[in-house]
């Protein structure tokens, strides 16, 4: 397992050409920004990353996340807790579960091969969004709330990861899958509790 923390632009570009596991991203980096390195990352790399920041607005979480970051950690952090988010963010990155291919109208979701079709045409899905996408499908028409998708998916508890981290890969999907993500056919929102795939 290879699993490297850049502090500068020059680190990113040298940590990719090892290709590592993951890539842990400090947001206040001399030149360009923690979060400028992340989309230029995205540009070409699934590498799974977790940002590393000062910054616990709501909002930083939201931009970081929405740019395609796995997890979120806010200073001061224990070791620990950034093990744990490694440990967890690789589990997903990696877990391959068991084969089957869940067939919708117009919808496939190959939980072997990790990839979903819509309409016939492949959709690229980041391994969280994929694990988001699968679990709902796993269980149709079942409402989850975000703490528990949070702790299904995540392997993570709301004291640990903030809630709207669940709005935001939500929000990620629909765009990939809907037709129309404002008025979404597959995943719907529950008000009041959380979410629901429907088949």
């Amino acid at each position: 397992m290879t699993v490297e923390q850049v502090s500068d632009t020059a680190a990113v570009a040298e940590a990719l050409k090892r290709h590592p596991d993951l890539v842990i991203l400090d947001i206040m980096m001399p030149g360009m920004g923690g979060l400028e390195v992340l989309r230029e990352l995205r540009r070409t790399s699934e590498t799974p990353v977790i940002l590393l920041s000062a910054l616990s607005d709501e909002t930083d979480r939201v931009v970081g996340l929405e740019l395609g970051a796995d997890d979120y950690v806010v200073k001061p952090f224990s070791p620990r807790e950034v093990a744990a988010r490694v440990r967890s963010v690789l589990r997903r990155s990696r877990t391959n579960p068991a084969a089957q291919r869940l067939t919708f109208d117009g919808l496939i979701v190959d939980t072997a091969a990790r990839q979903v079709f819509v309409g016939g045409r492949l959709v690229e899905l980041r391994p969280r969004e994929f694990d988001l996408l699968a679990f709902l499908a796993g269980s149709p028409r079942q409402v989850f709330s975000r703490s528990q998708i949070l702790e299904r998916v995540w392997d993570s508890l709301a004291e640990f990861q903030d809630l709207s981290t669940i709005t935001v890969h939500v929000r990620r999907l629909r765009h990939k899958i809907e037709a129309d993500p404002m008025d979404p056919r597959w995943i719907t929102t529950v008000w009041g509790i959380g979410y629901r795939f429907e088949p």
